[in-house]
């Protein structure tokens, strides 16, 4: 898809739609100056720099300013940058005010600025302004969709209450045909058609119903029309076909309670819920920008809905704008049933970003602030093993492991078992993953821990290859069981074997230190010196540990155990 850069930005929700076009050149867009910062074309370059930076507040400053410059030969290519950075930076009234409009600009561009001033208009409250501009941006390839889905919504916002219920056209997207019919639900029960909700609800119900969405609306709208036992039923069935999912379990514990229905959401809430699935679709296929301008919109028609929060966070730490993705993530409230999650985000932007102090901080308070939450603990765990804090990390997993008696999460054993590993503490990990072993005997995670572990230490040998044998089944495309299986003939003195298999490991895992060093073992062991050392000297590229180091250094010096001197080794290198 094109970049949102350019002024080609394309916005097909639910669908990724083909664009074309031409974007003008910098020396096109404007005079190019002496790149002076006061210049349109100097201007124009810091607009460049920040947007590569992820700063799109300060791109769209740029580009506006250049726009704005006297030397500035194409003043609509630099307001259609500018707004399509206001947009990304969330300044929905900005970019609603800069939106290009009848033949200023790429007709792409042109379609997006009438579905931002839509979205502004709703936001206002003016869904009878909003309507033309919806109406313009549906007409369009890349904005047809998302305006199809809201212009309901701006309907019901100026009362219009037959245009609120007009099912929208959408044809040939089942992801929203599928988001129209369930929103025309909603509108029904709004204008008090109550009979026509339950209908459109049911024929989704009949078709699959994916994530139980309708059954959900359906038994919401069965509540808050006194009929609870019809409800829970809903309820039920959708369980059978949605296991364990939490809002469906919740709702038919909210019935069985005797509690109180949830009311209709806002209308701007549920006009919000619309952009939501485009802004997923996006975020899947790993196009960031269009996902994040999708998100925007909808957090200027609901700044409440701490998912979309999340997914900004999430987009703008892709795009490389670390400041953005923290005060995304600092937006949900305690309060929140997104705020634990926001915050374990948080504390590994500045984990990944090196601050380690901060990161334990953020999720110590976090932890602390509700120590009956399992997920604050165990991410601070998380964090306290990734900073080799073994120890601290185990006894945060302890009173979690006992609270669940004898058969605790095999996953939590899992963790311990790799703290006890790392603290010296191996018959404790070896217990652990015995353990969770009787709980998950498929799991090839585990079995190759154990396996690896056993293979590793010199116990166990046919057993242990059984085990990682058994994981590469189940995994045949991971690098690192790959290798377990090749250490483990190379344990066993099968060293042919033991090359095939690393080589195919080092293939996978290229860039891991370890898999390098046992190749170059198993070469030293056929014979194939001059390539094990090649492997050893890549290793030390690789940011090996300090242990790994020293063993490497030694064996360029000496081979495995000494057994080959230096001038031996020199004397096999070829003379050119």
């Amino acid at each position: 898809m094109p970049s949102f850069r350019g002024a080609l930005i394309c916005l097909a929700p639910l669908v990724l739609a083909a664009c074309a076009g031409v974007q003008p050149g910098p020396q096109a867009a404007i005079d190019s100056g002496d790149g002076a910062p006061g210049s349109a074309y100097g201007l124009f370059l810091a607009g460049e720099a920040a947007a590569d930076k992820g700063d799109s507040a300060a791109a769209e400053g740029m580009f506006s300013r250049a726009a704005d410059s006297r030397d500035a030969t194409d003043d609509a290519f630099l307001r259609g940058q500018a707004f399509t950075f206001a947009l990304l930076a969330g300044d929905i009234q900005r970019a609603a005010e800069m939106a290009p409009q009848g033949a200023d600009g790429p007709h792409q561009l042109i379609e997006l600025g009438a579905l931002v001033r839509g979205v502004e208009d709703m936001a206002e409250g003016k869904g009878k302004a909003a309507e033309p501009e919806l109406k313009a941006a549906q007409a369009g390839q890349a904005t047809a969709i998302a305006a199809a889905l809201l212009k309901p919504y701006a309907a019901a916002e100026a009362g219009e209450v037959e245009g609120s219920i007009a099912q929208p056209v959408i044809n040939n997207q089942p992801i929203a045909e599928f988001f129209a019919r369930l929103d025309q639900g909603e509108l029904f029960e709004r204008a008090h058609r109550y009979d026509e909700a339950e209908t459109a609800y049911r024929a989704l119900i009949a078709k699959g119903d994916p994530g139980g969405l309708a059954s959900l609306r359906l038994g919401e709208l069965l509540e808050r029309r006194g009929h609870p036992r019809q409800a829970t039923a809903i309820y039920d069935d959708a369980l059978t076909r949605v296991k364990d999912d939490p809002t469906l379990s919740d709702a038919r514990a909210r019935v069985a309670a005797g509690k109180p229905p949830p009311a209709l959401p806002p209308l701007k809430r549920s006009a919000a819920e619309a952009l939501m699935a485009p802004a997923s679709v996006f975020l899947m296929r790993k196009d960031d920008e269009a996902s994040l301008a999708y998100l925007r919109l909808a957090l200027r028609l609901d700044p409440t809905r701490d998912e979309a929060w999340l997914m900004v966070g999430d987009a703008l730490a892709a795009t490389g704008d670390v400041a953005g993705a923290r005060a995304a993530y600092e937006a949900p409230k305690p309060a929140s049933p997104e705020y634990v999650t926001a915050r374990m985000k948080l504390a590994w932007s500045y984990q990944n970003g090196g601050d380690k102090d901060q990161a334990l901080a953020v999720a110590r308070a976090t932890a602390a602030a509700d120590p009956k939450d399992n997920d604050a603990a165990i991410n601070l765990a998380d964090l306290l093993r990734a900073d080799e804090k073994y120890d601290q990390s185990a006894a945060i997993l302890d009173p979690l492991i006992s609270a669940q008696g004898n058969q605790p999460d095999w996953k939590l054993l899992y963790m311990r078992a790799v703290d006890y590993e790392g603290s010296g503490r191996w018959s404790d990990a070896e217990r652990d993953l015995q353990r969770a072993l009787l709980m998950r005997p498929d799991d090839p995670e585990l079995l190759n821990f154990l396996g690896y572990s056993w293979i590793d230490r010199g116990e166990k040998l046919t057993q242990a290859l059984a085990m990682v044998q058994k994981a590469v089944d189940l995994d045949p495309e991971s690098g690192a069981m790959i290798d377990s299986l090749g250490w483990g003939y190379y344990r066993l003195g099968e060293y042919q074997k033991a090359v095939e298999k690393l080589e195919a490991a080092v293939a996978l895992e290229a860039g891991d230190p370890d898999v390098n060093n046992h190749l170059g073992d198993a070469y030293w062991r056929v014979g194939r010196r001059l390539e094990a050392r090649f492997q050893w000297e890549r290793v030390l590229t690789l940011d090996p540990t300090a242990k790994l180091k020293a063993e490497v250094e030694r064996k360029l010096k000496f081979g495995i155990d000494g057994a080959v001197a230096p001038a031996q080794v020199a004397a096999e290198i070829p003379k050119s």
